[in-house]
């Protein structure tokens, strides 16, 4: 049986390669997801992750013999998700992607129009091959169109030479009038000049060198919890199973906007060539705290009738007042017969935790672990 360690370790096993795919805001540390699933579940138990992200959880789950059920409103973490841990087939994605490189003329008179900003940004060849790929793959349907895609959402942007991009954080889309008074700035007004079909293959087989990881059946979800949710209770209910460990993170309360910060990855997949905040419920920073009560109020609450008899809750959260005291107050509501104890996270400095990412440089703890125990009566 693979070690936690190699698990977690870069580059060992299939396993632990696609366990770092996509770069993503908030994500659990590898060890402490592995750690969190091996120490509160047993093999055959169900996961359950109703906020996501790029499903580490489910992940660390699946690795480890564990069924696994996520939810994630955003398609970006969601396409990461989905491609750990349903890759398709090497040469099928290869084949898919000499496809879209081949129609990307059929885009020269789009791309020449495109906003000043992607000129900036990338080169000819990547913009043309870009919207071919923007038109032409079915992400949300076919899976082999899903895996091409989240390798394209990987290297969309990020430091230059290292991504498709012009030098860009690889984490979040930076607005595009800064971006071009920054590049003008710094002297790089032209975009590295790429292949993309030969960027991309050495990305593809680069990931697939060992193979493709070896993880148990599992459900994912694109979309609202408070919807979905309904949709894992029936498909529970089928089953006639429960779900063991309920190990998710909310998203902090007016911390940051994931859909803006993905702005770029989100265009990539057929949203606006710009910037634009998202008005859709949940979708935005909760930046009005009874929205952001009723949305753990409605999650949790719909989470506890699907939990087991001997379940445990692992819920990390923000340390900050507002958003620890929230968390705390819906989970005791929502879990009566449940104990509660809280540790601080020990968190690194280059942790990419939530809080410090978003400008938290307290000496203070940024975040707490919450975890829960059914009470034996």
């Amino acid at each position: 049986m693979i070690s936690i360690k190699d698990l977690t370790r870069k580059n060992k096993t299939a396993e632990s390669i696609w366990a770092h795919f996509g770069p993503y805001y908030a994500m659990f540390p590898l060890s402490f997801a592995f750690n969190i699933v091996n120490k509160y579940s047993k093999e055959g138990d169900i996961v359950l992750d109703p906020f996501a992200g790029r499903f580490t959880s489910i992940y660390a789950g699946g690795v480890l013999n564990r069924k696994g059920i996520g939810i994630e409103i955003n398609p970006v973490g969601w396409l990461f998700g989905h491609a750990k841990l349903h890759p398709a087939e090497k040469d099928s994605v290869i084949m898919r992607l000499e496809e879209v490189y081949r129609k990307r003329n059929y885009y020269k008179k789009k791309a020449e129009n495109m906003p000043e900003f992607y000129h900036f940004c990338f080169c000819n060849e990547v913009l043309k091959f870009l919207l071919s790929a923007r038109k032409n793959l079915d992400w949300r349907n076919n899976q082999v169109d899903a895996t091409l895609m989240a390798f394209l959402l990987v290297y969309l942007h990020g430091k230059k030479g290292q991504s498709l991009s012009n030098q860009m954080r690889i984490t979040k889309s930076m607005g595009m009038d800064y971006s071009i008074a920054w590049w003008k700035k710094n002297g790089m007004e032209e975009p590295p000049l790429i292949n993309p079909y030969d960027y991309i293959l050495g990305r593809i087989n680069w990931r697939y060198r060992k193979g493709i990881p070896n993880v148990v059946a599992n459900s994912i979800f694109l979309g609202d919890s408070t919807i979905e949710l309904n949709n894992v209770s029936n498909m529970l209910k089928e089953n006639d199973e429960k779900v063991s460990l309920l190990f998710t993170s909310p998203p902090y309360c007016a911390i940051t906007d994931y859909y803006a910060d993905q702005w770029l990855r989100l265009w990539l997949l057929g949203g606006s060539e710009k910037l634009v905040y998202s008005k859709e419920k949940y979708k935005g920073r909760f930046e009005k705290q009874d929205e952001y009560y009723d949305l753990l109020d409605t999650v949790f609450s719909k989470c506890a009738k699907l939990m087991s008899d001997d379940a445990t809750i692992c819920v990390r959260t923000d340390a900050r007042k507002f958003t620890l005291d929230t968390t705390l107050e819906v989970l005791r509501k929502n879990f009566p017969d449940y104990s509660l104890s809280k540790r601080v996270s020990k968190l690194k400095k280059d942790s990419m935790s939530q809080t410090v990412l978003y400008g938290n440089k307290s000496s203070k703890p940024a975040e707490v672990d919450i975890i829960m125990k059914r009470i034996k009566k």
